[in-house]
């Protein structure tokens, strides 16, 4: 019989409380209201078996949090001794141990010898008796049955599907070859997101096999490689134009010896054939991730992509298949992780550092810090440069430690995580709003936030008639300056004239804003729309910037003061929140001055500091805590985890 598995909706109500009347006896019977609670808690799962038809044949009722636990098998009377409560019970298996569960228990009547005599046959044994456990002081027993975590090493997720896996030679990959139909029907590849799952078929049309792999893939939360999204793009020479963009340089660099107008690229899970070209494969690779693809390339005025197209290694001539399978291995088998044996982390986070940066956003404790209560709570830790960049897609999440810009690989390394489903702190947007102030004012501007009194001057329309309007001193500024740098106080015209001059060698725009005199900045730290911490950043001696970069001192900052979030004055806590909620739900620092009573938010910035013994002098390890936490819990949406929880308890 063929059985497909679904979560139960309130719409299975009647149906779920005919089958307890019809399944079960009176005093073991699940009341209505429980049901419902159960149809809408976190941590249970009411499991439906359909058959061909979709008519409901049966259900489970587990429940998890510490431990896995089985409430009710139950089998619809013309579907009993058919097999389907052995696939019940499969699919709960399955659930464990994907889920990590080193056990499941459940009670059984101790008067009912054939349902014990089942489960001990499925491998259960008895833990105690429960004297007196139903309502008419009948015993139950109690059963267990170890399940163990499933260690499964990252290489080993790796799922490579195709149509006849019997024609796939290469056994030595840390990957597992799966046919279409085992992918499709199997609940062990239906339940468990972290999969990646390399789509071979012979076919991505749509509708085809092909096709609804992917679909799948997506649908289950794992990587599906091609994504549809993918599938669709190599189809469309604009799209193809457009996703090639950011390459064209380095395809010419690299064809402008090519003597003839037109050039074939086979390319085998980014690696190819042709060895002057491997740094090209591995790049178009990263854009268009496909298994296995051909690119044509065209040259008129300069090399252009003519057109890609997925290959089917069934096609391929023994030369090709020796250089593909060849091409697998180093894909699959090289070492990625460096995990220890024993531990099973349940999702990985890279983090981006420079270890040469002078000021980077976090120090090397308050990295530790990251590190260990990450893997405290399953999650691995690694930390990634930017040579790390084709390999994005092997983790789940990314955290930038490092500091960014628009006009700078950490943007282009967060785009890319983003466009290969990760989690991504700072997502690309706040990178891009955060990093100009030109955007900022005119953000805060439209939204009534108050600000210090700002202009933006334009290059081409700036004259010292400009210059007039201004109140000195004033603070001109790069919209794009971190750190203090880029910024200046001018105290006159001439000044401000002679300063400008040398901005505008680096920007068409300057922001030039009103000196508020403050003995410090408020930072407040905000993830998620909510307020986490909150610092006093007090301006350096003798200077009027947090921050003094001319100074001989080796700590060029000023002192700093850390607050609970109720010490904070409201007002400032609130435009901070109001301010930072128009960049995003991302991790930001927001600047602000209060000044006679008043707040002016002087910006927003993405990536803030965490730094050990400053930002987290309040909360401590908390700090760390929270935004890992949020991290999981992106991650779980993502992967339909977190959601799927949501619609179940």
């Amino acid at each position: 019989m063929n059985i497909h598995f679904r979560k139960a909706t309130v719409d299975d109500l009647d149906f779920l409380l005919q089958l307890e009347t019809a399944a079960f006896p009176i005093y073991q019977q699940t009341a209505k209201n429980s049901i419902k609670k159960s149809l809408t808690s976190p941590f249970q799962e009411v499991i439906l078996a359909e058959d061909s038809s979709n008519k409901v044949a049966a259900a489970t009722l587990f429940k998890y949090k510490h431990m896995l636990r089985i409430y009710s098998i139950g089998v619809a009377k013309e579907y009993q001794n058919s097999g389907i409560g052995s696939e019940l019970l499969a699919y709960i298996k399955t659930f464990a141990s994907t889920h990590n569960f080193q056990s499941i228990t459940l009670e059984a009547s101790a008067d009912n010898t054939k349902l014990l005599n089942w489960y001990y046959q499925k491998g259960f044994k008895k833990i105690k008796t429960l004297k007196a456990y139903y309502k008419n002081s009948i015993d139950a027993i109690k059963m267990g049955l170890p399940i163990g975590h499933t260690i499964m090493e990252k290489e080993n997720k790796n799922l490579i599907i195709i149509d006849q896996p019997y024609a796939w030679k290469a056994m030595d990959i840390k990957a597992t070859v799966v046919s279409v139909k085992d992918y499709i029907n199997n609940p062990t590849y239906q339940n468990n997101a972290s999969y990646r799952v390399f789509n071979l078929c012979s076919s991505y049309k749509y509708q085809s096999y092909g096709y609804y792999v992917s679909l799948l893939a997506s649908a289950r939360g794992q990587r599906a490689i091609p994504s549809t999204s993918t599938i669709k793009d190599v189809q469309i020479a604009n799209v193809v134009q457009s996703l090639s963009y950011e390459l064209n340089d380095q395809i010419n660099r690299t064809l402008q010896k090519e003597t003839e107008s037109n050039l074939q690229l086979d390319i085998y899970f980014g690696q190819t054939p042709l060895s002057k070209y491997k740094g090209l494969a591995a790049s178009l690779y990263q854009v268009f991730e496909v298994p296995l693809f051909t690119v044509n390339f065209v040259k008129s005025d300069k090399w252009i992509i003519k057109n890609i197209k997925a290959l089917s290694f069934k096609g391929f001539k023994d030369t090709q298949l020796d250089f593909m399978y060849s091409a697998a291995q180093k894909h699959f088998n090289k070492k990625r992780y460096n995990l220890p044996k024993l531990n099973n982390y349940s999702y990985d986070l890279a983090v981006l550092i420079n270890p040469y940066e002078e000021n980077p956003p976090s120090n090397k404790e308050a990295l530790d810090k990251f590190q260990k209560i990450a893997n405290k709570k399953g999650v691995y830790v690694e930390f990634i440069s930017k040579a790390y960049a084709n390999k994005i897609n092997e983790f789940d999440g990314l955290f930038i430690r490092e500091t960014t810009n628009v006009n700078h690989y950490t943007y282009e390394l967060a785009r890319l995580a983003f466009a290969e489903g990760l989690v991504v702190i700072d997502d690309p947007w706040s990178i891009l709003r955060c990093s100009n102030k030109i955007y900022q004012h005119e953000l805060f501007k439209k939204n009534k936030i108050r600000t210090p009194n700002t202009e933006a001057l334009t290059k081409n329309m700036f004259n010292d008639k400009v210059l007039e309007t201004i109140n000195y001193p004033a603070v001109l500024k790069q919209p794009d300056s971190a750190f203090s740098l880029g910024v200046k106080k001018v105290n006159n015209k001439i000044e401000a004239k002679e300063e400008l001059k040398a901005l505008f060698k680096k920007t068409d725009m300057v922001i030039a804003q009103e000196f508020l005199y403050s003995e410090f900045d408020w930072r407040i730290g905000i993830l998620d729309n909510k307020a986490i911490f909150a610092c006093k950043y007090y301006m350096t001696k003798d200077h009027w910037q947090i921050y003094n970069w001319n100074s001989d001192d080796a700590d060029k900052s000023g002192n700093h003061e850390t607050l609970s979030i109720d010490q904070v004055p409201e007002q400032v806590v609130n435009t901070a929140l109001k301010a930072a909620s128009l960049i995003g739900d991302g991790l930001y620092g927001v600047d602000l001055k209060f000044v006679d009573g008043k707040v002016y938010v002087i910006e927003v910035n993405d990536n803030p500091n965490i730094d050990f013994g400053v930002e987290d002098q309040v909360l401590g390890d908390q700090l760390y805590h929270l935004i890992l936490d949020t991290f999981i819990a992106r991650i779980e949406v993502l992967k339909n985890i977190r959601h799927i929880n949501l619609t179940k308890s």
